[in-house]
């Protein structure tokens, strides 16, 4: 058996005896020992000793008897040995929260084992380690604020295990951790009392117990009243709802922590003063009863020494809101409104502490009395009438009154009776009155009154006037005013009078006659009363109404036989009426009301068919008010003026040589016309002007005029001389009662040999807007004085000084517009012409590129779309002649290798997206026989 001492459990550092144990053995045996069934040491004794173990040594030993190397005994049965870490000491404080100076702490030295003895050291500030004391509990009573660490460590005996001696060893544990003491100063609460010390009974105190420690989560407040020591409160704050005079008295506090020992000082004592709360006197003076206007004080008396400064508020009926914060509230100007129930309250100055509120005390204001002045019999009257003045005062308080009146600003009194009566008035007494009462005795008086004003004034004198005129027209409306200036009467009542009758013709202010007789005639004269009173005006001066019959003109026209448009028509409005000097004079047409013409004499230039009407007229006085009737409608009637027409057949584009016939037609079936044809030529003395439609143009007659009396007028061959613009004229009657002339028809013939060419640059007939144009004229002859000239149905035929800049012999353009477009050519002051082109000028895209000059049979023709600004990238483009598709080219530009006279024409080019262009003319010449 294996036996282990001091114990099969042991610590690190302790010395352990392992002893083997056979029946009949003994010391002179030798043994064998194992460890965890290998051997352990080479020892063959019967005890082992390990001096000090360690962890290694833990583990199961056994051992047997050696005889020798072949006999052994059984092995004993295993003892286990636990080797555990050297013991550390616990130290347990209690209490374990912080402490106070005077306070005990309890430190407990725990270890799990038993058998020890404790030993406790300490340490304090100062790095000072002193031996307290053996024991497992110590006992520390703080008495400083200094911080100081106690540890503590244990011990035990452990003997050696010898036959023959009785030693002992000590083994020690390892120190607890420190443990640091710090007292700290005991609190003492702060006792206060809120909202005062010193108040009154009534009132509610609240006193509150401070104390200042966080270590304290939690305290036990205890209040005690002067030496007593039982408790009158156990909360912090302690309020007493309605406090007495017994409650007077010192107050200390304590606190005691909860759930724990801690406790706080005794605070030092607060002392609360309770005294009985006093109640103020209010009084009035000098009256409880007075009147409006009157001067009041109210004073509120408190007696009570311990206050030495009050706030006062003085309440009104069952208001909360204070009406005045003065113990003595003065009401300087006092009203009925302040009639009420007055009481006032004290509080503190500076403290917390209220009196009771007061008795109430009545004030009672009563109106001050306001006499009432009246005029009668009234306040507005004429010098001459007897006006009396009255002072009414309403207030039964008073017996007697003395009456006193002032007169505006006066403080002298003008009367002292109550009813003061002026005999026989007088402008002078005009003026504002006012009256006011004293008690007869005594020393009261009323109010001023308020003004009344007695306005005197002289016996007013009517106008009357007459309105618009008092010369008029039978069936006009006239009025008649009578204006009264006084303004002290408010409403008037109106008389008219007629000649020298009494009885009125009219009782209203403005005598209107809606449709006035040549009876009314006469003197008229008005007066006025009023209305509700006596007073009334004088007699007006007369005014004379005339009355005359009202004109009717006569309205004529000239001439008055048929009329055709572009006649002159002349309407006159003729009135007999010698009583006005000057008319104004109005026509109307058909039943129009707004005139179109202001003048007797009403001349229609140019007359039209719209003309077409009945005219009537009317006058108006000038400066004045009176017109006549409407005349008897007189009728215009305008025929429209037969046109002459003039054509031209085949075309007005022309080959020199061709053949051209014009022709003059009048658009009625009469047929007695003669025809004479003229030409356009520039204004010069002796030319005869005829007046377009648009413009003026200039004629001459043709040498050979004569040849197309009958209506047609032919041309073979033509000739180039014969270019320019032909009007022709018809004549009909004997003598010659009507004379037309015809619209102008131009005539352009090309020559093969012209005497001089017109230029054009860029050369083409064509041209987009907003580009520049030079025209020049290229002489072939030694003719002299050539001008470009310029034909377009709207301005007719202009030279180039009326549209273009001329530079030497060219004339520019340097902005196009399509104004601009029409016939072009150069002409002398002898009647030479050049070949006339037709200019284009457009404001689309696209144009056509044609040749300039006549194409000769045989010769080729070339054709380009040109475009604006850039060519598009497709250019194919349908080309027309006459209107119809003659050609379809991709590349933009169409060609005939050989032109003849069948290919003459207009043309023009189309493309898909930028458009088509304007048309222009190709002409062709016949090639010359060889």
């Amino acid at each position: 058996v294996v036996s282990i001492k001091p114990d099969t459990h042991v610590f690190i550092g302790e010395r352990v005896t392992l002893r083997c144990e056979i029946q009949g053995g003994g010391s002179e045996w030798e043994y064998g020992w194992y460890k965890s069934n290998n051997k352990f040491k080479d020892s063959t004794k019967q005890e082992i000793r390990i001096q000090s173990v360690g962890d290694s040594d833990s583990g199961d030993y056994t051992c047997r008897r050696l005889w020798d190397s072949s006999q052994r005994s059984e092995t004993s049965d295993a003892v286990t040995l636990t080797v555990s870490a050297k013991p550390k000491a616990t130290v347990r404080v209690n209490p374990q929260s912080s402490v106070y100076i005077g306070d005990t702490v309890t430190l407990s030295c725990e270890l799990q084992s038993t058998g020890w003895e404790f030993q406790w050291k300490k340490v304090n500030q100062q790095e000072q380690l002193q031996y307290i004391e053996q024991a497992k509990t110590l006992t520390v009573t703080v008495d400083n604020e200094e911080e100081t660490a106690y540890w503590c460590s244990a011990r035990r005996k452990n003997y050696y295990d010898d036959d023959y001696s009785n030693n002992f060893y000590y083994y020690d544990t390892e120190r607890s951790d420190l443990v640091w003491i710090t007292g700290s100063e005991r609190p003492k609460p702060v006792a206060s009392i809120n909202p005062d010390k010193q108040v009154f009974s009534g009132d509610t105190v609240t006193l509150r117990c401070e104390i200042q420690d966080e270590s304290v989560s939690r305290w036990q407040y205890s209040w005690y009243k002067d030496a007593s020591l039982s408790p009158v409160s156990s909360v912090q704050m302690y309020t007493i709802s309605s406090v007495e005079v017994t409650h007077t008295g010192k107050y200390t506090c304590k606190g005691r922590e909860s759930g724990g020992s801690h406790s706080s000082h005794l605070s030092d004592a607060v002392t609360l003063t309770v005294s009985v709360k006093p109640k103020p006197v209010a009084t009035i003076n000098p009256d409880t009863q007075v009147f409006s206007g009157d001067t009041v004080t109210l004073r509120c008396e408190i007696q009570d020494e311990s206050v030495s400064r009050w706030q006062y508020s003085w309440y009104k009926d069952a208001s909360l809101s204070p009406v005045s914060s003065v113990q003595m509230y003065t009401i300087s100007s006092v009203e009925v409104t302040h009639t009420g129930k007055y009481t006032c309250k004290g509080r503190e100055s500076g403290g917390s502490r209220s009196s009771h509120l007061s008795d109430a005390v009545t004030l009672t204001v009563s109106e001050r009395p306001k006499p009432v002045a009246s005029i009668h019999p009234d306040k507005q009257v004429f010098s001459g009438e007897t006006v009396t003045l009255r002072c009414e005062i309403q207030d039964e308080s008073v017996s007697r009154w003395q009456y006193s009146w002032y007169k505006d600003a006066s403080l002298s009194p003008v009367s002292s009776v109550q009813m003061y009566t002026i005999s026989s008035v007088e402008v002078t007494h005009t003026g504002k009155y006012t009256c006011k009462g004293r008690e007869s005795g005594g020393s009261r008086s009323s109010h001023l009154s308020d003004a009344v004003t007695l306005t005197v004034s002289a016996r007013p004198k009517p106008v009357a006037s007459i309105n618009p005129d008092n010369q008029v027209f039978s069936g006009d409306t006239v009025t008649l005013r009578c204006e009264i200036q006084d303004e002290s009467v408010s409403r008037w009542q109106y008389s008219w009078y007629k000649d020298a009758s009494l009885s009125p013709v009219s009782s209203v202010q403005m005598y209107t006659i809606s449709s006035v007789e040549v009876t009314h005639t006469g003197k008229y004269t008005c007066k006025g009363r009023e209305s509700g009173g006596s007073r009334s005006s004088h007699l007006s001066d007369a005014v004379t109404l005339t009355v005359s019959a009202r004109p009717k003109p006569v309205a004529s026209i000239n001439p008055d036989k048929q009329v055709f448009s572009g006649d002159t028509v002349t309407l006159r409005c003729e009135i007999q009426d010698e009583s006005v000097s000057r008319w104004q004079y109005s026509w109307y047409k058909d039943a129009s009301l707004s005139p179109v013409s202001s003048v007797q004499m009403y001349r229609i230039r140019f007359v039209r068919v719209t003309h077409t009407g009945k005219y009537t007229c009317k006058g108006r006085e000038s400066g004045g008010s009176r017109s006549s009737h409407l005349s008897d409608a007189v009728t215009l009637t305008v025929w429209e003026r037969l046109q002459a027409v003039l054509s031209v057949s085949p075309q007005n584009w022309l080959t020199e040589g061709d053949s051209v016939t014009l022709s003059c037609e009048v658009t009625d079936s009469s047929t007695d016309w003669t025809f004479s044809w003229y030409t356009v030529v520039p204004y010069r003395d002796g030319v005869t002007q005829i007046k377009n439609t648009d413009y003026v143009m200039y004629v001459e007659l043709l040498s050979d005029s004569s040849r197309g009396s009958g209506g047609s007028y032919t041309l073979s061959p033509s000739a180039l001389h014969h270019t320019g613009v032909c009007v022709c004229r018809g004549e009909r009657g004997e003598p010659v009662s009507h004379i037309l002339y015809s619209n102008p028809q131009p005539l352009w013939i090309s020559g093969e040999s012209p005497p001089v060419s017109l230029i054009i640059s860029p050369s083409r007939t064509q041209h987009f807007t907003r580009d520049s144009l030079s025209l020049s004229c290229e002489d072939q002859s030694n003719s002299t004085g050539w001008t470009v000239r310029r034909y377009t149905d709207s301005e007719g035929v202009l030279d180039c000084s009326q549209w273009g800049s001329v530079t030497k012999s060219a004339c520019n353009i340097s902005f196009l517009s399509t104004s601009y477009t029409g016939v072009y050519w150069c002409e002398s002051e002898s009647g030479e012409n050049s070949n006339p082109f037709n200019i284009t000028v457009h404001e689309g895209d696209v144009i056509l590129e044609s040749s300039v000059h006549p194409v000769t049979e045989g010769h080729p023709l070339t054709l380009h779309c040109l475009y604006r600004n850039t060519n598009p990238s497709n250019l194919r483009a349908d080309f027309y002649k006459d209107g119809s598709v003659v050609q379809n080219q991709t590349t933009g530009e169409m060609i005939i290798h050989k032109v003849s006279k069948s290919d003459e024409g207009f043309y023009h080019c189309k493309h898909p997206e930028r458009g088509e262009s304007p048309r222009s003319w190709t002409s062709v010449r016949r090639e010359k026989p060889s």
